[in-house]
């Protein structure tokens, strides 16, 4: 780790393409495991899932804003739970943003897979960090607040000391993770409606069949569609360092 000599130039070279890093299996290997010990375990969930609800809740503000809604805030809590609150006269633009919060997480983190093996991996990440110092201006609690002031942070820190090659690698890690965290919170998602119908009211496919009066599994089915999108996206860079009887065939 060294100092940067000029912050501002590096913060903004960071938004540059970097020399793709050279990803070898034991280093795919290492990645995937480093992931799923964000991503699975409960003591690493229990952080790291902050990440995961941030970016599901700024999926429904940047499409509310998109669809010409009113975004009047977004909170986050320390429980994984969100909440972004819009105001629209159009019920089909209210469904649009509530539609687009659980494929998000898996989006981001399969453009981030692709962005780490192709070279904008600090790109990717600091990408991320504008969008996240762009939601403090709309966040309504200080569990919010902390969170997203942390994982910029973290991502000043990643981008001002750490080489953009290594970076390459933590865009793949950080996006595996978000690919998981996204079949995870949609299994949760599941079991809420299959077990834990007394949970409904705080559903996302719940919310959208009240608006729609489309069933709730066909707005499940549409999420698992799109998240297996992502992984089948994140896949394409992935197979290229798998031996070649396991790469995908375009």
């Amino acid at each position: 780790m060294t100092m940067p000599g000029d912050p501002w130039d590096t913060l903004l070279a960071a938004f540059s393409r970097a020399d793709p890093p050279n990803v070898t299996l034991t280093e795919l290997a290492l990645a995937v495991m480093t992931a799923a010990a964000l991503s699975v375990p409960r003591r690493s969930w229990r952080y790291f899932g902050l990440l995961a609800t941030a970016t599901h809740e700024m999926g429904h503000a940047v499409a509310a804003v998109l669809s010409g809604q009113r975004l009047a805030g977004i909170r986050l809590l320390l429980d994984h739970s969100g909440t972004t609150t819009t105001y629209s006269r159009s019920r089909l633009a209210t469904a649009w943003s509530c539609f687009w919060g659980y494929p998000v997480p898996a989006l981001v983190g399969a453009a981030f897979v692709w962005s780490g093996f192709n070279g904008w991996g600090p790109a990717a990440i600091s990408g991320g960090a504008v969008a996240l110092a762009a939601s403090l201006v709309f966040l309504r609690n200080l569990a919010g607040v902390v969170i997203t002031s942390a994982a910029i942070a973290i991502t000043l820190a990643l981008i001002l000391f750490v080489p953009a090659a290594f970076v390459g690698h933590v865009a793949v890690i950080l996006g595996l993770a978000l690919l998981v965290a996204a079949v995870r919170d949609l299994i949760k998602l599941t079991h809420v409606h299959l077990r834990r119908r007394d949970r409904l009211a705080s559903s996302d496919a719940y919310l959208l069949w009240r608006a729609t009066s489309v069933p709730s599994g066909v707005w499940i089915l549409l999420f698992a569609a799109l998240v297996a999108g992502s992984w089948l996206w994140a896949w394409q860079p992935i197979s290229t360092v798998l031996p070649a009887e396991h790469r995908v065939v375009p």
